[in-house]
């Protein structure tokens, strides 16, 4: 047995998936796996050398040793007077050997748009929807599958991110430019990750210190007076160790009030956010790696007046001010034992400290996180065809929050737990992963959490994915539901009275769903259509209602909440350089508020989307994409003033973005792009702006963009290695 690498441009080994292995003359052989690794029996053989291949590579015969695993490096092969290239990496690839329904969003995708940070990231992906949560904060959060942003869980490099406090603002702490790929998961993800994934897992990987581009900076200014700088920086250390410099700043200056609300579109900003990477080796049996990270972010928004200097008298201002220091470190170790390659160990430490101080008119909402996260990762592989993974984990969180319209509250999570892990693959066709995990929370107690994937190739390029399990999370309800500070609503919380975990239970949900994906050849070229149908159903879920004018509620469920989520996918190239990805997609949310079970406010029903891409010979690259977005059922607001009320129903809409962009080699790409050039507006998104400090304020209902078209350009300066 053994494992079969290449060397890449960087001089770093690369796995080989699918390299054919032969024994000597004879016709047994086998191929590799997805870490390059094979295994063949020479009991009846008798070989005294094996034989290894691959496309596009020099073949070696290598003589067999009585003990030990085989390393086995190739090298390029001859290059041919003419290669034609029969297939172009896609910008987004769907796996068609994962169990688990996944897709990646390279670094060529995310360049499609401006991306300036994680929350922007997904307006090219048809599976993420993006909204605004209130008029004011000018932030934006995420839903998957019919629910909100925190039902999923958000990682970097497979460790937790936003998370907790960090629920709204957390996806702007990743600046877009820093990002190498996006993994999205639907359903259910590994239990190897945690049990807070409830309808999927999004894990952002950055990038690398110890290969990729050598300097990267990347400048960008809109319409709107937002201008943004992001560099990063790596170096070769020495043989064994390279670290890398990450910087983005950014700053918005300009007010405006272009819906004409009388409060500004988007705030003032200043953030600044800088991390350091670490990577280092020894032998060929173990790594590390470690990394800092630091961001502030400071906004301030509210009354158009007051930042305009129209009017002097700032006591009649309704203001918001946001300041959010954040501190993380993290570390990774990973150890291969060379006398049982079969088997390794690795260990995930982070640890983050955040601080956020706010000012919502004349309410304050402040926050403290101090959070500890550890990950012990035992993983063995008997053949090709089995792996077991199994470990140990802890996360602790201690979050003070203060909430001028709700009191003080404190929460003392600590959480060890364990988890078993099993994939059985049988001959490419069909794969099962089982898992299961205990965790014993200190206020909730033991909980189990089964996950399941399973998969079955019908062929090279048609592969159907089942999966279903549970999650589990602790709600942070003002932190998740920033938009309820942008509104004079009383709060009010219907828990047990205790101020640990607000008095309320955890949220447990159990997710299914099915993904059929299929492949077709059609003039030379591949069609991919893709069909999604994932249900969540909540066991317990901590209901957000609005149906009360000028009140929110928080209360545990009492009768049923679901989210059942269907989406069709097809991806064309339709010509040589011309390709085209489209998808409609339809949930059903409902959630029993009080006695009654209504669809869930501020999701849209319906959306299609289509995006089309364009590439000259000469580097010219044109995007664009369509979003058509249905109606949305809005909170109850009858029993307000007649000039304070709003329709049930928001009207449906249609966004459409472009960009061109024009790259020059490998080193400089500019490019200029439009956001929303229909110019869509909500006209009406404050209600009773005219009276701030008066019981109907409310800026929270808020169901399509508040900023019309907005321009912007930019550049992005790349030096590889010499």
């Amino acid at each position: 047995e053994g494992f079969i690498y290449e060397i890449n441009d960087k001089g770093n080994k690369t796995p080989l998936i699918g390299a054919s292995v032969k024994l000597g003359d004879t016709n047994v052989g086998t191929t590799t796996d997805l870490v390059g690794h094979f295994r063949i029996d020479n009991s009846d053989a008798h070989a005294d050398t094996i034989q290894v291949s691959y496309i596009g590579f020099e073949t070696k015969t290598i003589a067999l040793e009585e003990k030990g695993v085989v390393e086995i490096t190739l090298n390029t092969g001859h290059k041919l007077e003419t290669v034609e290239v029969v297939y172009k990496k896609r910008t987004t690839e769907v796996s068609f050997i994962k169990s688990i329904n996944s897709e990646t969003i390279t670094r060529e995708e995310l360049c499609k748009a401006a991306c300036c940070n994680l929350s922007e990231s997904f307006e090219t992906n048809p599976s993420v929807d993006v909204s605004f949560p209130d008029a004011i904060t000018g932030t934006r959060q995420i839903q998957m599958l019919g629910l909100a942003g925190p039902y999923v869980q958000i990682t970097r490099e497979l460790m937790p991110d936003v998370r907790a406090m960090s629920t709204i603002y957390g996806l702007s702490m990743t600046p877009g430019p820093w990002i190498q790929s996006i993994q999205l998961i639907k359903g259910a993800g590994s239990v190897v990750n945690g049990f807070e994934s409830l309808t999927g897992q999004i894990n952002v990987e950055l990038k690398k210190p110890e290969r990729g581009d050598k300097f990267f900076l990347n400048g960008y200014m809109n319409a709107a007076g937002r201008t943004e700088l992001n560099s990063n920086y790596r170096h070769d250390v020495g043989e064994n160790v390279a670290t890398g410099f990450l910087l983005h700043a950014k700053q918005m200056t300009a007010v405006h009030d272009n819906n004409g609300d009388g409060f500004t579109d988007m705030p003032k900003e200043k953030d600044f956010i800088i991390a350091n990477r670490w990577k280092f080796k020894r032998a060929k049996n173990f790594e590390g790696q470690l990394g800092f990270k630091y961001s502030s972010l400071s906004h301030q928004g509210g009354s158009h007046d007051h930042f305009s200097g129209a009017n002097q008298n700032h006591e009649e201002h309704w203001r918001m001010n946001n300041d959010t220091d954040r501190y993380e470190a993290w570390a990774k170790v990973g150890y291969v034992n060379p006398e049982t390659p079969k088997s390794s160990v690795g260990l995930q430490l982070s640890a983050v400290r955040q601080n956020q101080k706010s000012m919502f008119g004349n309410d304050v909402y402040d926050n403290d996180q101090n959070s500890l996260f550890a990950n012990l990762i035992f993983q063995h592989i008997p053949d090709e065809n089995n792996i077991i993974r199994m470990g140990l984990t802890y996360q602790y969180d201690d979050i003070y929050e203060h909430v001028g319209r709700a009191g003080f509250f404190n929460r003392d999570e600590s959480i060890p737990g364990a988890y078993f892990e099993y994939t059985y693959k049988d001959n490419k066709k069909w794969s099962v992963i089982p898992g299961i995990r205990v965790d014993k929370h200190n206020v909730f107690g033991v909980f189990v959490t089964p996950r399941l994937h399973a998969k079955y190739n019908f062929s090279d390029k048609s592969i159907v994915r089942i999966s279903g399990g549970r999650g589990q999370k602790t709600a942070s309800i003002f932190a998740e539901n920033l938009g309820l500070f942008s509104s004079s609503r009383e709060v009010v919380i219907n828990g047990n009275g205790s101020n640990d975990m607000y008095g309320l239970d955890a949220e447990v949900a159990w997710n299914y769903g099915i993904n059929y994906t299929q492949g077709l050849d059609i003039a030379d070229r591949e069609l991919i259509i893709s069909f999604d149908a994932y249900r969540t159903s909540f066991e317990n879920q901590i209901v957000v209602d609005l149906e009360t004018p000028g009140r929110i509620s928080f209360y545990n469920l009492e009768g049923s909440s679901y989210s059942n989520s269907v989406q069709l996918k097809l991806e064309y190239p339709v010509l040589k350089n011309l390709d085209v990805r489209m998808a409609y997609r339809m949930f059903d949310v409902k959630t029993t508020y009080g006695n009654e079970l209504l669809e869930k406010p501020m999701v849209s029903k319906h959306r299609s989307f289509i995006n089309v891409a364009y590439k000259t010979d000469s580097d010219w690259h044109f995007d664009a994409t369509l979003n058509w977005n249905g109606q949305k059922r809005l909170p109850n607001t009858s029993s307000n003033p007649i000039e304070y009320q709003r329709p049930d129903r928001s009207p449906d809409y249609f966004i459409l973005n472009a960009q061109i962009m024009k790259r020059w080699g490998k080193k400089w790409d500019v490019y200029l792009g439009a956001e929303n050039l229909l110019n869509y507006q909500q006209r009406d998104a404050i209600i009773a702006g005219d009276d701030a400090f008066g019981q109907y304020f409310d800026a929270s209902i808020v169901w399509a963009p508040l900023f019309g078209a907005n321009l912007y350009v930019g550049f992005r300066y790349t030096l590889t290695e010499e």
